[in-house]
């Protein structure tokens, strides 16, 4: 077969392809959508719903915490958004049976579902407990999953919809320190993945979300156990790098703009796919990789270890430049001193 008519029936393959996303993009907007966002008080959650409203859509956000709901409100009010908030612990199954009965009895459906609630611990294997693990099984796998069951029958007599799951790099790839976490987004990962074929026939389309580092100031919201300060160092410090961290509003463009198209998967900062490919051709390199990292984080501590502290209450032991971008997010995404828990 001539070289040159495969070539040319790739390209054209692959002109077609990206020109049925664009068509797909641009046809499906957010006006007067309605969109669920979990853990949309503050952090990723509120920033996609800023866009979400300059676009003309309808939000409701469901998180625990009444008073980061209300600064919420405010802020998207301002801007022209129309929101719905609910009270909503996310560790609780009535709790979100309740909160998607309220928003599809307030606002008569739900078009878009995005599970982005959670919760990040930061600490030794040494100082992790079952509860730990539990309490992210909880959040980030049977929080979206009891959210989905309650909303795709709802999608399929409405005749279609969008679901975003925001997954994690730490749901690709094991990140040492960081046990709890990974593995309730890697369950994330695999139920998000598993779902997207067979929701597709019912013109539902799931997108699995996988950043690298966001700059959203959830840092001083996130837990640490083990050398509390150390630790908080090394991940504030990473937080806010430039280099391999992504502006939050970049990534809500993104991720909004992959859920119009039906995108089934996005991978966030160009770091995040380097390890994700580097782990897909060469996982012995990758683990030996980790082994490596894990010599240069923080030791076990002793008792007072095992305890998880907040990082808003931690002493800073890193310069101010090196936490700047992530503290500049903090103050303007509502990233205050509140609970870590449903984001």
């Amino acid at each position: 077969m001539n070289t040159r008519f495969v070539a040319g029936a790739g390209a054209l393959l692959i002109g077609a392809w990206a020109a049925g996303r664009a068509f797909r993009s641009a046809r499906y907007t957010l006006r007067d959508k309605v969109v669920l966002i979990s853990g949309g008080s503050r952090g990723l959650g509120l920033v996609l719903a800023r866009h979400i409203c300059e676009q003309h859509g309808k939000v409701v956000l469901i998180a625990r915490d009444r008073e980061e709901l209300a600064r919420a409100k405010a802020d998207l009010a301002v801007r022209g958004g129309k929101v719905l908030t609910v009270e909503c612990d996310l560790l609780d199954r009535a709790q979100i049976h309740a909160a998607v009965r309220t928003a599809i009895d307030r606002l008569g459906k739900i078009d878009i579902l995005i599970n982005n609630a959670g919760i990040i611990e930061v600490g030794p294997l040494h100082h992790m407990n079952r509860e730990d693990f539990h309490r992210a099984m909880q959040l980030h796998f049977w929080a979206p999953y009891e959210l989905v069951s309650q909303v795709v029958p709802e999608m399929r007599l409405w005749g279609g919809g969008r679901i975003v799951n925001i997954s994690s790099i730490g749901g690709k790839i094991g990140v040492p320190h960081l046990a709890p976490y990974g593995a309730s987004k890697f369950a994330l990962t695999g139920f998000s993945d598993a779902i997207r074929a067979e929701l597709a026939r019912d013109n539902i389309h799931v997108t699995t979300v996988a950043p690298g580092l966001m700059r959203t100031g959830s840092h001083v919201n996130a837990q640490f156990k083990g050398k509390h300060d150390a630790e908080f160092a090394w991940f504030s410090a990473s937080a806010g790098a430039p280099l391999i961290s992504m502006d939050a509003n970049r990534a809500a463009r993104k991720i909004l703009a992959a859920c119009r198209r039906g995108q089934p998967s996005l991978t966030l900062t160009f770091a995040a796919r380097g390890a994700i490919v580097g782990n897909a051709l060469f996982p012995n390199l990758t683990g030996y990789l980790m082994k490596i990292m894990n010599r240069f984080l923080p030791d076990t501590a002793g008792e007072n270890g095992s305890q998880s502290r907040v990082g808003s209450e931690l002493p800073r032991r890193t310069p101010n430049w090196m936490t700047r971008l992530a503290d500049r997010a903090t103050k303007k995404n509502n990233e205050g001193a509140t609970s870590s828990v449903n984001r």
